[in-house]
C-alpha cells in the first residue's frame, strides 16, 4: 500500500504529462503462486523452473505440451518438492558443503569437465553456480529424506523371495523384460461419480491425441499425474516380476511401439507403451577368486608414508618366506585378520576398484607389491580361482532387488500423498490453468 501511495504521489507531481515515460520503467514485482504450509512459491521461481524443464525437454527433442499444462505440471512438482525440503528441515535432515561439493565435482567428472569448465558451461545454459548448487542440495536431501522416511523401512522377506522365484519358474513369461512408457490420470481413492467421469472423459482424450500421432511423452507432459510425467513417463526397462499384474496382463499381447486401451486400477486410470521387448535368463557363470589380503590403514595417527614404511617391511618379511597368514593375523587391520587374511571367494565387483585390478593381475600364489585403496595400503595374494555358475545367488539377489524397488516406490508415493494430504496448499493462480 505504501508503495502504492508514493507511486501516486510521485506522478502526481511530475504531472501527468510525465507517466507514460515513468510506468513505461515500472518493474515488474514478484508474486506468490502458491502457499505451501509456512512458505511460498513466487512466480519468479515457478518461471526458473519452466525455463530450466523446457530446455531439457527440448535437448531430448520432447514435443512441449501447451504452456498453461507445463505450468501446472510443473508447479505441482515444486510443491511436493517444497513439502519435503520443509519436513527435512523440521527433522534436521542437512546436507553439508562438504558433500555437496564432492557431488559436484563428481557430476562434472562424469562430463569430462574441470569445474571452472563445468561452471562456464552452465553460465551458458542461463543457470548460476549459485543455483545449480542450490537445486543439487535440495535433491541430494531428497534422495536421503526418501531413503530415511521410507526405502530404510521396507523390508523383504526370504518367503518373498521364494515366492517370486516360484511363480518365475511357473511361468517362463516372466523372464521377459519390458521397456515401457506410463500415463497415469489418478482418481479419488472414494471418488464421486462425477470424479470419475471427469477423469475418464481426461483419459478418453489422451487416448485420442495420441491415436491422431502425437507424442507419447507429449501426451504425458500434458495430462500425467505420475512423478515422471515430464521425463515422458518413461520407466525404463522392467522385468516381468517388477510389473504389475494389470500391466503385465495387457503388455503379452502388445507389440513393440503400441499403445494400450486405458486400464483402470485403484489408484485410476493408466495407458501403456511398450517400447521394446527382450526374454530370457540366461546361465549367469563368472570368475571367482579365492584371494587373501593384509590391510594397513591409515589415521590421523598413521600418514601414508608411515603406513606405507610399515607395508614396505611386511612385503619384505613374506619375500623372505615368512607365512603369509602369521603376517596378516599380527599385522592387518582387517576384519579378516582372524583368519589369516582369507577373505574367501571373491565375487567381481565385490572389492574396490584399485583392489580389483591389482588382484586379477596376480597369478596363482603370487603376492602383489604394497597396492593403495580407500582403505588403506594392501598386500593382496590369489590362491586359486574358479568358475561358478551363480545363477541361483544371482536370482536370488536380483529377485531382492525387484521386490524391494517396487516396495519402495509404491510406499514412496503413499508417503508423499500423505504429506500433500496433511498440508495447507492454496493455489494462487488457478486462472491461469
Amino acid at each position: 500500500m505504501l508503495r502504492k501511495f508514493f507511486q501516486i504521489l510521485f506522478i502526481s507531481l511530475l504531472g501527468f504529462s510525465h507517466f507514460t515515460a515513468y510506468a513505461d520503467e515500472i518493474v515488474k514485482l514478484d508474486r506468490i503462486v502458491a502457499i505451501v504450509d509456512q512458505t511460498v512459491i513466487t512466480e519468479q521461481e515457478l518461471d526458473s523452473r519452466m525455463r530450466t524443464v523446457t530446455a531439457q525437454l527440448k535437448k531430448q527433442n520432447t514435443e512441449l505440451p501447451a504452456e498453461n499444462v507445463l505450468r501446472k505440471q510443473i508447479l505441482e512438482r515444486l510443491i511436493s518438492d517444497t513439502l519435503q525440503l520443509q519436513y527435512a528441515a523440521q527433522t534436521g535432515l542437512k546436507v553439508d558443503d562438504n558433500q555437496l561439493n564432492k557431488t559436484i565435482e563428481r557430476i562434472a567428472e562424469q562430463n569430462q569437465m574441470s569445474m571452472k569448465d563445468f561452471s562456464d558451461a552452465l553460465s551458458a545454459d542461463g543457470i548460476s553456480m549459485t543455483k545449480f548448487r542450490a537445486d543439487i542440495r535440495s535433491e541430494i536431501t531428497i534422495a536421503r529424506l526418501r531413503e530415511r522416511e521410507v526405502e530404510s523401512r521396507v523390508n523383504v522377506s526370504e518367503s518373498e523371495i521364494d515366492n517370486f522365484l516360484t511363480t518365475q519358474a511357473s511361468n517362463n513369461e516372466n523372464r521377459d523384460e519390458f521397456e515401457i512408457s506410463h500415463i497415469l490420470i489418478r482418481t479419488p481413492e472414494e471418488g464421486t461419480p462425477e470424479e470419475i467421469q471427469k477423469a475418464k472423459a481426461k483419459v478418453d482424450e489422451a487416448i485420442k491425441l495420441l491415436q491422431e500421432g502425437s507424442s507419447f511423452s507429449k501426451v504425458s507432459a500434458s495430462f500425467s499425474d505420475a512423478p515422471n510425467a515430464l521425463e515422458g513417463g518413461n520407466l525404463g526397462w522392467k522385468s516381468a516380476t517388477q510389473i504389475p499384474t494389470l500391466f503385465l496382463d495387457a503388455l503379452k499381447s502388445m507389440q513393440a511401439g503400441e499403445i494400450s486401451q486405458p486400464l483402470r486400477s485403484p489408484n485410476g486410470f493408466h495407458i501403456l507403451k511398450l517400447t521394446n521387448k527382450r526374454g530370457g535368463n540366461s546361465p549367469l557363470v563368472i570368475e571367482q577368486t579365492h584371494a587373501r589380503h593384509i590391510l594397513i590403514k591409515l589415521t590421523e595417527v598413521v600418514s601414508e608414508s608411515d603406513g606405507k614404511k610399515k607395508m614396505d617391511a611386511i612385503k619384505e618379511r613374506l619375500d623372505n618366506g615368512e607365512k603369509f597368514e602369521v603376517l596378516a593375523r599380527q599385522f592387518s587391520e582387517d576384519g579378516s585378520a582372524s583368519n589369516g587374511g582369507d577373505l574367501g571367494w571373491v565375487n567381481p565387483g565385490d572389492t574396490v576398484p584399485q583392489f580389483e585390478k591389482a588382484m586379477n593381475e596376480l597369478k596363482d600364489n603370487q603376492i602383489s607389491e604394497p597396492i593403495r585403496s580407500p582403505f588403506g595400503w594392501h598386500i593382496i595374494q590369489v590362491l586359486e580361482r574358479r568358475k561358478q555358475d551363480m545363477s541361483k545367488e544371482a536370482a536370488r539377489l536380483k529377485a531382492r532387488q525387484e521386490i524391494r524397488a517396487r516396495k519402495a516406490d509404491e510406499a514412496y508415493q503413499d508417503w508423499v500423498r500423505e504429506l500433500r494430504d496433511r498440508a495447507y496448499v492454496e493455489m494462487k493462480l488457478e486462472d491461469k490453468f
